[in-house]
């Protein structure tokens, strides 16, 4: 049984296969010693920046992932050059418990299963190999939302109305052939409708399953009353194993 990660993000895949080949103990000691050699915490910006240029300068793994901890949003953004430039979360994030713990677990099941990591467009990923037994798990960019990638300036595809509709049809050519998916998106945000997802599950009859979350943390500057977010996860299935899992 084969896992596989695809994302179009080269530095994104790069991490993945770091974890997938280092030891848990490995990674957390490298972890540790970086947040003790550039005194990292919930203030030190100047520490963060400091990380931030090594990184950029020598492209190591683990140092994308703890610039990605102590972040902003604890997000990945990279300029037009492909440079890391997500500022500083002064007071809001940093490599607490909670993550640590989770990342712990996410490397335990990473070594339990057999990876295969590819980095593409997910148009030009080879779906002809996938079955009936098989899950496709997709999250793309949210057509309606404000993503960090979602206007194509930042040296990656970006996302927009033609994007959403070829990956919608392809969700539909894999449920011809009797392959799962499972679709991470957005129906409502800020006032706005993704009406070409709303068509397309009204049309084609998946099922919804509505997520209770919400993305009030997502920028201090927003409040509940300037709108909701109703984030959803389309299936074409009901619970079942499967063979593979693709991750696009």
């Amino acid at each position: 049984m084969t896992t596989f990660f695809n994302d179009n993000i080269p530095y994104l895949i790069d991490l993945y296969r770091t974890f997938s080949g280092h030891t848990w103990e490995e990674i957390d000691n490298y972890i540790e010693r970086r947040i003790e050699e550039f005194h990292l915490s919930l203030t030190n910006e100047e520490g963060y920046k400091a990380l931030r240029q090594v990184y950029n300068e020598r492209r190591n793994s683990l140092d994308l992932f703890v610039l990605v901890a102590y972040s902003f949003n604890h997000q990945i953004r990279f300029n037009n050059s492909h440079q890391f430039n997500n500022p500083f979360g002064r007071e809001r994030s940093h490599f607490n418990a909670a993550m640590k713990a989770n990342l712990s677990a996410f490397i335990t099941r990473l070594h339990e299963r057999n990876i295969a990591f590819t980095c593409c467009d997910f148009d030009r990923f080879d779906f002809t190999g996938l079955g009936e037994r098989d899950l496709v798990y997709c999250d793309p960019p949210y057509l309606i939302t404000t993503g960090t990638y979602n206007d194509g300036r930042r040296g990656f595809t970006g996302w927009n109305e033609a994007q959403e509709r070829t990956l919608l049809n392809i969700l539909d050519e894999l449920h011809a052939r009797g392959v799962s998916f499972a679709l991470s998106n957005v129906l409502e945000h800020r006032g706005k409708m993704n009406t070409i997802l709303a068509e397309w599950i009204t049309r084609r009859g998946y099922a919804v399953n509505y997520l209770n979350k919400n993305y009030n943390n997502s920028n201090y500057q927003i409040t509940h009353r300037e709108g909701r977010s109703v984030e959803v996860l389309v299936v074409n299935y009901r619970p079942d194993a499967h063979e593979a899992i693709l991750f696009v």
